[in-house]
């Protein structure tokens, strides 16, 4: 992130223009500038070499009048709190968009996970479950795999949880392997999510359904399911990247070998240039020639300068904040309809929530069942944006906050919670 940047304020912007179109009092929304827990752990962690060597993690808790905190942790040498504090905060207002019964939560260790072997990884994570332990539970905080972190880890943090309450708490934490309680199609629900939205996106604006160009920036988890799905479905991939580069082909990519090279070498897959494919940098996928844009990497990527220069139609944010708040007024300005965050990458955290729910009750759905009913938040938090937006004659980032702050304020008021 540049030096300048600041998530949690430009958090605190958004969430302020939307509070002043619905024409809210600050005390009826002050306490959502402001999260309601913030932890900070050290973390002493035996290395392999036999020195002990201590990372600094954390826990926030941004507001749990709509349930339990819900988010997920990540494991990257960038992490801090402000970047913490606005990712738990965009999490309340995701899981209220979408209407599931969840607050918003975050966590994050500062790692570079790449550096450490399996074993040392393995007894990093244990060690942050119990710093967290005493704040998380099925009921009170429900942790999620994010940038860095996998099933795997997920594992780790559970075993650590249930060895130290004793009992079986499937539901502390999602995305788990299908094994100890995950829920099929959870691995792909962001990526599907996306895929889903960009289809009702290019019908509410009478766009054509397939042939359209897409670029995506970040080809993990999320960007690389979209990329398939939406290959799949007919639309041409002009130009992805991941952490080390990125590729483009004006007449298209080939994902399904892209995507098998970027899982078996990540590093090759960015030097990857043969059948007309260029290697450009990664930053550069956000300003090619194309009609759809998903940022898939991480926050502060489509900057003010960044969007005088981008040439999409439509943007869809897979990431979480990637886009300024100086820049989202030149998109809006260029006429550039930009699905935020908070619904357009939603569709992991719903299945997280499915994932909960059947680890609560101990009963598991069918994958095209856990599809179709993403399918159908999915539709529904759309169609109840683009109606706000209608209404307020807003941006549609302006019209999601107003749903989502509307929401939350309505659950604390409904408590008696002042603001």
């Amino acid at each position: 992130m540049s030096e300048t940047y600041n998530p949690y304020t430009n958090m605190l912007s958004v969430l302020q223009a939307a509070a002043e179109t619905m024409g809210l009092e600050e005390k009826d929304y002050i306490t959502l500038k402001y999260p309601e827990r913030e932890l900070k752990v050290s973390i002493p962690v035996l290395m392999d070499s036999g020195e002990v060597q201590v990372f600094e993690g954390y826990r926030v808790q941004h507001n749990t009048a709509r349930g339990p905190a819900k988010g997920g942790i990540r494991y990257h040498h960038d992490v801090n709190m402000d970047e913490v504090k606005a990712l738990a905060a965009w999490m309340s207002f995701k899981c209220a968009v979408v209407g599931i019964p969840y607050g918003g939560g975050k966590g994050g260790i500062i790692v570079d996970p790449k550096k450490l072997s399996s074993a040392e990884l393995e007894r990093l994570t244990k060690k942050f479950a119990q710093r967290i332990a005493p704040i998380i539970g099925p009921m009170k905080d429900v942790p999620a795999p994010d940038v860095n972190t996998n099933g795997q880890i997920m594992a780790w943090i559970l075993d650590a949880y249930e060895n130290i309450t004793g009992d079986r708490a499937p539901a502390v934490i999602t995305g788990k392997p299908l094994a100890l309680g995950g829920s099929l199609g959870r691995a792909e629900a962001t990526g599907r999510g996306i895929a889903i939205l960009t289809k009702r996106m290019l019908e509410y604006y009478g766009a054509p359904a397939t042939g359209l160009k897409v670029a995506i920036q970040g080809f993990g988890n999320v960007g690389g399911i979209a990329a398939k799905m939406l290959y799949e479905a007919g639309f041409t991939i002009v130009a992805v990247s991941n952490y080390y580069g990125g590729l483009y082909n004006e007449n298209g990519l080939p994902i399904p070998e892209l995507l098998a090279l970027a899982e078996k070498d990540p590093q090759d897959f960015a030097t990857y240039n043969t059948n007309g494919i260029q290697n450009i940098g990664s930053a550069e996928v956000l300003t090619v020639p194309c009609d759809i844009l998903i940022p898939a990497a991480l926050e502060n990527q489509i900057t003010a300068e960044v969007a005088r220069n981008v040439k999409a139609k439509y943007i869809l944010e897979g990431a979480n904040g990637p886009t300024t708040v100086e820049a989202d007024a030149i998109l809006e300005e260029k006429g550039i309809a930009c699905l935020p965050d908070i619904l357009s990458n939603a569709g992991g955290v719903t299945v997280s929530y499915f994932e909960w729910v059947q680890n609560l009750h101990g009963y598991y759905w069918t994958e095209k069942d856990v599809n179709n009913r993403l399918e159908e938040v999915m539709d529904r938090a759309f169609d109840g944006i683009m109606q706000t937006a209608e209404k307020y004659k807003c941006s549609l980032r302006n019209a999601a906050y107003i749903v989502a702050v509307g929401r939350i304020v309505e659950a604390q008021k409904l408590r008696g919670l002042e603001g």
